[in-house]
């Protein structure tokens, strides 16, 4: 039976790229780097020149290196009226895409009509020796300049490294490409590979207790005060204190999310609210993080008393008072807690902060990104579509970004990474997006995701190594969080505000790096948006949640063929099983384990031959209307016009209507149960009662496994001892009152 086309085609494919993995070969790249296909490049690494004869009037030159081969050409900078300049860069050019024979590097005066050429440099590419690590890197050599006709120049030498070599070179991530040989100026560090790491990310507790002494400007009133707390952009303040006085108490906790390292201080600012929407400030104080103690526990930290300063205007002038109020705190940087910044469902790092509670890694994750296939445009270039593809992924605090393959559909980056792993249940996210920056746009550009509707393929090989079989399988007995979480837990709404300024501290700071990782990338990675209303997402969680109850559903309905006597052999034998069980309990609980036992056997031969992977099917992006996915990637507050926007409203309320339905009839059958007991209807209640004491009675005398072997057999009975009307208990239970009438 073959599958259909869609099913293939969004299927995860097995593919056989010529990568060292698996195989015995003499060649050292494929102990460490054999998750990808080689690549061979000619690298040439100017480093500096010397004593360069003057080309100008003036006796001086502005000498820069062009390296020419073939139609590609790569420059280095310039310096004006310098004959002994130092460059230090790499040019890096594909042999696939290689046409010549011969490598020039040529010095050149920059002039204003017409650069003058210095001396030059040729090299035969048959000459030119192999290196492959981890052999030491080529030592640079002095060579010595020569004019057009081939002679030496009487000054001016050039020192230079040339060698064959792979992406495995250390020289690859920072040299110039052939293959991006159109982006020039800033748009070059933006399309070079790069690792990141997230910033080191504390939760920040202050617990505050009391102010003493405050000094509020109008004494015939009783304060009403309260404690605002702000952090760099997170803002959180406490509620007014009951003990309306000049001494307040709060006893209260506030937590914020602090990255290393600490730049901004915790300020504090006592306020006083003297009207609606007007606080009075009655004191200040900023607390430098550095200086916090550090806590691995639950055991409280020991309690500190801080002044609070208060400044007045005097004569138009600022002036700080000098006055006794200060105000008590328990504050610390809670190390013991794992600070969340991306989603629990696929989370890739669930470590403490605090390093010393780190337990030993169980292997070794590595991940070669090869190639993508069949992407499509996405941006437009001269009239053309084009994509200018890089790779992003991020496990743990770890970030690596691929280089940027330009103007491509079929890039081939192979490129490979490895990370540490401390716990067998994380996961791996690795994205596609188009480099918006290779121009040197600045900020005017955005990096786009490649994504969500199916818009082409990625090759990727993964590999994990274990260390340890035994510490992993004992890491499926321990918590899945850090024990604080546990002994002294954090509400649902708290945990979400700090996720969310988690994330937004990590976006940041990734995006203050050279090159940055941009803020949009990050944020996707991190799927930022994920709590955010999607039509897709919610039929996805819909189908996802049937797929779960159809289990149940498809043993309801084998029970009931059971009960009607569908296949009289099968029932049958369930009688005897039935009797057997009920004659000998104790033999239930080995039946029921043997049984799952046997399932989990014979679906071995169904288990998952591929990695998980995101499901375009499951996610249901596919079959999403252009709409659903146009609302889902809205910003917010919405930018789209009122039509758009009343659309989505009413169908927004056509979708809760019939979830407000489900809920309340859930909630009618809940209050059904309820009123059996609470007299709502007596007669009901009675009758109820009535039973209740009645079976106590039988139950009491009747021995358990008789009653039980009765009930399975009147529930297994023959189908011509049934009728097709409700059983009683059924109808009771139907006429139960709800509290559905009384609802307006």
């Amino acid at each position: 039976m073959q599958k259909s086309p869609q099913a293939i085609d969004f299927a995860l494919k097995e593919t056989s790229p010529k990568i060292g993995a698996g195989s015995i070969t003499g060649d050292k790249l494929s102990c460490t780097y054999d998750l990808v296909e080689q690549m061979q490049y000619l690298y040439v690494r100017v480093v500096k020149a010397k004593d360069l004869p003057g080309k100008d009037v003036t006796g001086s030159c502005d000498p820069y290196v062009e390296v020419k081969l073939g139609n590609y050409k790569g420059t280095t900078k310039h310096f004006e009226k310098k004959s002994n300049p130092e460059w230090n860069q790499c040019f890096a050019f594909s042999k696939d895409r290689i046409q010549a024979s011969v490598l020039e590097v040529l010095v050149k005066d920059k002039d204003v009509v017409l650069d003058d050429l210095i001396g030059r440099v040729m090299f035969d590419l048959n000459e030119v020796p192999k290196r492959i690590p981890p052999d030491s890197p080529l030592a640079p050599q002095w060579y010595r300049l020569e004019d057009r006709k081939g002679d030496k120049v009487k000054t001016g030498e050039l020192m230079l490294a040339v060698w064959m070599g792979t992406q495995a070179d250390e020289a690859f991530p920072d040299a110039w490409h052939s293959d991006a040989a159109t982006v020039s100026g800033e748009g070059v560090a933006n399309i070079r590979s790069k690792v990141y790491l997230s910033p080191k990310l504390w939760y920040v507790r202050v617990n505050i207790i009391e102010a003493q002494d405050l000094l509020p400007s109008d004494k015939s009133r009783f304060p009403e005060v309260f404690v605002k707390a702000i952090l760099g952009n997170q803002a959180s303040r406490t509620r007014i204190s009951q003990s309306k006085t000049i001494n307040p108490m709060w006893n209260e906790d506030l937590m914020f999310v602090a990255a290393e390292p600490f730049e901004e201080p915790l300020i504090l600012t006592v306020e006083d609210r003297v009207a609606p929407n007007k606080d009075e400030v009655l004191g200040k104080c900023l607390i430098p993080l550095q200086a916090v103690q550090r806590r691995l526990d639950h055991k409280p930290v020991n309690t500190r008393w801080f002044n609070l300063e208060k400044h007045v205007i005097v004569d138009g002038e600022k002036k700080e008072t000098k006055f006794s109020s200060r105000i008590h705190l328990r504050i610390c940087l809670d190390g013991g807690y794992h600070v969340l910044d991306e989603s629990t469902h696929y989370s890739s790092d669930l470590r403490p902060t605090a390093k010393q509670l780190w337990k030993p890694s169980i292997g070794i994750l590595e991940l070669g990104v090869l190639s993508a296939h069949g992407l499509t445009p996405m941006k437009t270039k001269d009239g053309r579509g084009t994509t200018d593809a890089y790779c992003v992924a991020k496990y743990g605090q770890k970030w690596v970004r691929t280089r940027t393959i330009v103007d491509s559909f079929g890039p081939r980056w192979n490129e490979q990474y490895t990370w540490e792993v401390f716990d067998p249940c994380t996961v791996i996210t690795v994205g596609v997006f188009d480099n918006g920056h290779i121009h040197g746009q600045g900020g005017g550009g955005k990096d786009s995701r490649i994504g969500v509707r199916k818009m082409g393929e990625v090759q990727l090989a993964v590999r994990f190594t274990c260390s340890s079989l035994i510490n992993m399988l004992h890491m499926y007995s321990q918590p899945l969080l850090p024990k604080m979480h546990y002994i002294h837990p954090l509400s649902v709404i708290q945990l979400d505000s700090l996720r969310h300024q988690a994330m937004q501290i990590v976006s940041i700071r990734l995006n203050r790096a050279e090159p940055p990782l941009r803020k949009e990338v990050v944020e996707y990675m991190l799927d930022v948006d994920s709590h955010m209303w999607s039509m897709r997402r919610s039929k996805a969680n819909f189908f996802r949640i049937m797929g779960v109850l159809s289990s149940l559903i498809s043993v309801g309905k084998w029970f009931d063929q059971i009960c009607n006597w569908k296949n009289p052999l099968t029932t049958i034998l369930i009688h005897i099983l039935f009797i057997i069980l009920v004659l000998y309990p104790e033999l239930i609980l080995p039946t029921v384990f043997l049984y799952l036992f046997l399932i989990g056997i014979w679906n071995f031969r169904w288990r998952p031959r591929h990695p998980p992977h995101m499901d375009t099917r499951l996610s249901h992006a596919e079959a999403a209307h252009p709409d659903e996915l146009d609302e889902e990637f809205d910003t917010f507050p919405t930018t789209k016009g009122s039509d758009i926007v009343r659309m989505r409203y009413d169908r927004l309320r056509s979708i809760a209507g019939r979830v407000q339905t489900v809920i309340g009839d859930l909630a009618t059958q809940g209050e059904r149960f309820q009123s059996l007991i609470s007299w709502r209807d007596p007669r009901a209640t009675t009758l109820f009662v009535t039973f209740c004491l009645i079976a106590a009675i039988v139950l009491y005398v009747t021995p358990f496994q008789v009653v039980a072997l009765l009930a399975g057999i009147y529930v297994l009975r023959h189908p011509r001892f049934r009728h097709k009307l409700p059983s009683v208990p059924l109808n009771f239970f139907r006429r139960l009152p709800a509290r559905s009438d009384s609802m307006l």
